[in-house]
C-alpha cells in the first residue's frame, strides 16, 4: 500500500496498476480515458480474487459462516461509502449498478404518484444522457414538464437563467457536479440551496466528482447524490445512491423481489426498511465488497493530494496544448476537473482517435453521451483527454507528439 505522501512519487503509484505496464500496437500504453473508466490498482484486483477464494456466498439470508462473513464485508463497504460521502447514516446508502441505475431508481419511484401533471423538472445543458433520458421517461409518464438550464460558450451554466426557471412549480432538479464532456465543475451547493428555497428536491450526479475531490453530502445539503465504482478505481457494475433518510422512506420501491420485502402473501406484500427496500434480489456482492477496497486506496493517497496533483496536471496539459497549431478547446470554465475536450481544426475527432490508438494513446472521441453539448457547439464530437493521479507530464508530451503525427497525416 502506498503512503499518504505518495503523490510525490507517481512512478511508485503506477507500480500499483499492472495494466499500465503494457504495450498497445507496440507502443507503451498512455491511458487518458479515465472519465469513461479508471484502471484498477493491484489491491483491488487482489481483493476480487480474495473474495471468491475465501468468503463467496449469498448475503443477508444465510446463517452459515461464509454468508455471515460476506454480509459483514458487504455492509462494511456500505459504511465506507457513508464515510466517504459524509452521509449521516449507513442505511442512507443504496447499492445500485451505478449512476445510471441510481437516477432511474429515483425517477421511477417519483413516477409512482409523487410527480404529477404540470410539475416541472429542471436539468442542465451539461448533462450526460443518463441524467436526461430517465427524466424524459418520467415526464412522458406523468405529464410533468422538463426544462433545461442553459450554458454559455465556456461550458458554464447560466445561473441567472437557473434562478428564473425556479418556481413553485419546480419539484425536482437533477444536475451533474462535474461535466463528463467538458470537465466543468458546477456550483452545486449554491444551486441546491436555491432549489430548496422553492421546495424542490435535488439529485446530484457525482460520477465525475467523487473520484477527483472530497464530497460532503451533508455540507452540500444534497437530497440525492450518486456515483459509480468503476470511475473511482473500483469494479464495474456497482455504484451507490445516497438519499436523505426521510426522502428514501417516502419513495416507493423501485423493483420487487427477494430482500426488499418484509412479508409476502398472494394478497399483498409489505416492504423491508432501508436500505433493503431498494435492493431487490442478489446484488453484485463481490463488487460491493471491493468498492470498499477502492475507497481505502484513494483515502490512503489523500483526496486533497489527488485533487491538487490532477489540477497541476490539467494546468500543464492545457498550457502545452494551447500552443499547438489548430487546437480548438471546448469547455473553458473557470472551475474544471481533469478533463480537456478538444478538436484539431478541420479534422474529424474519430480519425484523430484512431491514429492515437495506433500510437498506444487511449483517448475517447465522439459525443461522450452528451449529444446536446455537441449540438450547442455545432460539432459531431470532441477528442477527450481525461487524467487520473497515475498520469504524468511525460504522457502529456507523448499525447502532443501523437497529435502532431495525426495532424501531419490527416491535414
Amino acid at each position: 500500500m502506498v503512503s499518504d505522501n505518495a503523490l510525490l512519487h507517481i512512478e511508485k503509484i503506477r507500480e500499483d496498476f499492472p495494466i499500465l505496464h503494457q504495450k498497445i500496437n507496440g507502443q507503451p500504453l498512455v491511458y487518458l480515458d479515465n472519465a469513461a473508466s479508471t484502471q484498477k490498482p493491484r489491491l483491488v484486483l487482489d481483493a476480487i480474487t480474495d473474495y471468491y477464494q475465501t468468503i463467496n456466498s449469498n448475503i443477508h439470508r444465510g446463517v452459515h459462516l461464509l454468508s455471515q462473513k460476506a454480509t459483514d464485508a458487504y455492509e462494511l463497504s456500505r459504511e465506507k461509502v457513508r464515510a466517504h460521502l459524509n452521509a449521516e447514516k449507513a442505511h442512507e446508502i443504496i447499492f445500485t449498478r451505478g449512476v445510471t441505475e441510481s437516477i432511474n431508481l429515483v425517477a421511477s419511484s417519483l413516477g409512482k404518484g409523487l410527480i404529477k401533471k404540470g410539475d416541472e423538472i429542471l436539468i442542465s445543458a451539461l448533462e450526460h444522457h443518463s441524467n436526461i433520458v430517465p427524466w424524459q421517461f418520467l415526464c412522458a409518464q406523468s405529464g410533468a414538464i422538463l426544462k433545461v438550464i442553459p450554458m454559455n460558450e465556456k461550458g458554464e451554466l447560466l445561473l441567472e437563467a437557473y434562478r428564473s426557471l425556479l418556481s413553485d412549480k419546480t419539484k425536482f432538479v437533477a444536475i451533474n457536479h462535474v461535466s463528463n464532456a467538458l470537465g466543468t465543475v458546477n456550483p452545486v451547493k449554491e444551486m441546491i440551496a436555491q432549489a430548496h428555497d422553492v421546495g424542490a428536491w435535488v439529485l446530484i450526479d457525482g460520477a465525475q466528482s467523487v473520484p477527483h475531490m472530497p464530497v460532503d453530502v451533508q455540507a452540500l445539503d444534497a437530497d440525492f447524490y450518486t456515483f459509480s465504482a468503476h470511475k473511482i478505481y473500483g469494479p464495474t457494475g456497482i455504484g451507490a445512491l445516497y438519499g436523505k433518510e426521510h426522502l428514501l422512506e417516502l419513495l416507493p420501491p423501485y423493483q420487487g423481489g427477494g430482500e426488499m420485502i418484509s412479508t409476502v402473501t398472494f394478497e399483498e406484500s409489505t416492504y423491508a426498511g432501508l436500505p433493503h427496500k431498494f435492493e431487490a434480489g442478489t446484488p453484485n456482492i463481490e463488487a460491493g465488497v471491493v468498492l470498499g477496497t477502492a475507497i481505502d486506496y484513494v483515502h490512503a493517497l489523500g483526496l486533497e493530494n489527488i485533487a491538487a496533483y490532477e489540477q497541476e496536471l490539467l494546468r500543464y496539459a492545457h498550457q502545452k496544448m494551447s500552443a499547438f497549431e489548430g487546437m480548438e478547446f471546448y469547455g473553458t470554465a473557470q472551475h474544471k476537473a481533469s478533463v480537456i475536450s478538444f478538436n484539431l481544426k478541420g479534422i474529424h475527432p474519430y480519425d484523430v482517435g484512431v491514429i492515437l490508438d495506433k500510437l498506444g494513446i487511449a483517448v475517447r472521441t465522439g459525443h461522450h453521451c452528451a449529444q446536446p453539448i455537441m449540438d450547442f457547439y455545432n460539432i459531431p464530437g470532441t477528442i477527450r483527454a481525461s487524467f487520473a493521479f497515475y498520469n504524468t507530464k511525460e504522457e502529456v508530451e507523448i499525447l502532443l507528439k501523437g497529435l502532431a503525427k495525426a495532424r501531419a497525416m490527416l491535414s
